[in-house]
């Protein structure tokens, strides 16, 4: 009962950040697109202080929308502020850390292959990176190197591939990607609540007090909403990255990683000068090549089958044991696991016609790459998965 509840915490947890999240990426695209996409007002219009106005359909109606240069004329009596999508997304994205990643750490975040970790050294450990990171973009953003926002970029680029590689030497890849993507996470809500809605209340109060705002608040909260649009794609990928273990599994993904951060925030570039008019698809095909040459690099070698020495009936035989043994705690119509009440992906290993059903699954999962069984908490032997692979290959199922 107690596993059933979590996983309704979980899946309620979840939907709303997945829901929370729409709505903070899909207002910060918005609001990019709509201030590239401003033109040059009529006269009478900046004669009222308008600085940039655009006009839109949507939903039936015809939409005006004009950006002041300062105050207008009169304050609204209504003025909404974009600040609690973030927030929600980031206090739903930790308890979903909590539950998951923490509370479940022996499952999801240790991996003793990696480093022999207690849960509460794991815990401590994922926090200290989160906190210490927020700190030291914090640093950055308010050095010198702020003056220089390429150079601050390539800094932050340099900072991530080390923050990567280090937390693939502490926990399991699935564990290391979703903490990197939390800590882009608290960056960016970070940015929202210590810079951007300060700075925001600050030019209000300014405004309806008649005084002149000062620039440092419209240049701190420009660089920081800047960093949050690029990180936007980098992390949509992370939140999805724990179904493709070509990725967090492989041997280099950090890297990986690093490279994929890269590629998607290459192509957020295309979308921002595209809202300003400018038509570059090299981008985005340069962004669909560095992809193609990834995948082409770190695809799968054929494993290499030992030949077991057995008859063909007899490797049929011990193959199908080793899967019960080693895979059917999970992939069972009624699994016996600590942590999976239902099986993975809807994969049913309980009769031979399941297995021979699922054998490229099984092929691609546990003998191309190690993924499975899941954190080999099963302690299935490069022997036996050689077995299972030759039996696979005398059964004709996988090419």
């Amino acid at each position: 009962m107690e596993t059933y509840l979590v996983d309704w915490i979980s899946l309620i947890v979840r939907w709303l950040h997945v829901i929370t999240g729409i709505a903070w990426i899909g207002a910060s695209f918005y609001f990019m697109w709509l201030d590239n996409s401003l033109e040059d007002p009529p006269q009478w219009k900046k004669d009222k202080g308008i600085k940039g106005d655009l006009w839109a359909v949507h939903g039936g109606g015809i939409y005006e929308v004009a950006k002041y240069q300062g105050a207008p004329e009169k304050m609204p009596e209504h003025l909404h502020w974009f600040k609690w999508e973030a927030y929600s997304t980031w206090l739903t994205g930790m308890v979903l850390l909590a539950v998951i990643y923490y509370l479940g750490a022996e499952s999801y975040l240790i991996d003793r292959r990696v480093a022999d970790l207690s849960q509460g050294q794991a815990i401590v450990l994922g926090l200290a990176f989160l906190v210490g990171s927020w700190v030291a973009y914090t640093v950055l953003c308010l050095s010198p190197l702020a003056k220089n926002g390429w150079l601050l970029a390539v800094v932050l680029l340099i900072l991530g591939g080390g923050l990567a590689w280090g937390l693939s030497q502490l926990f399991s890849g699935r564990g290391a990607y979703i903490h990197f993507g939390a800590i882009i996470g608290t960056i960016m809500v970070g940015n929202v609540f210590q810079v951007i809605m300060p700075g925001q209340r600050k030019l209000v109060a300014a405004l309806e007090s008649g005084d002149a705002p000062n620039p440092q608040w419209g240049a701190r909260a420009k660089l920081r909403s800047t960093h949050n649009t690029y990180l936007t794609l980098p992390l949509l990928f992370i939140m999805i990255s724990n179904h493709y273990p070509m990725t967090y599994g492989h041997s280099f993904n950090w890297a990986i990683l690093l490279a994929l951060v890269v590629i998607t925030a290459v192509s957020r570039q295309y979308f921002v000068l595209r809202h300003m008019q400018i038509n570059r698809p090299a981008i985005l095909g340069a962004a669909m090549a560095a992809t193609v040459v990834l995948a082409v690099v770190i695809a799968p070698k054929p494993a290499v089958i030992p030949d077991s020495g057995l008859a063909r009936a007899d490797l049929a035989t011990r193959a199908h044991g080793i899967i019960r043994e080693r895979c059917t705690s999970c992939h069972a119509a009624n699994p016996s696991d600590d942590v999976f009440t239902t099986p993975p992906g809807g994969v049913m290993l309980d009769t031979v016609e399941q297995m021979q059903q699922w054998s490229p699954r099984i092929k691609a999962r546990s003998i191309d790459s190690h993924d499975m069984p899941f954190m080999n908490k099963t302690n299935m032997t490069d022997e036996e998965r050689g077995i299972v692979a030759q039996w696979i290959e005398a059964e004709g199922a996988v090419d």
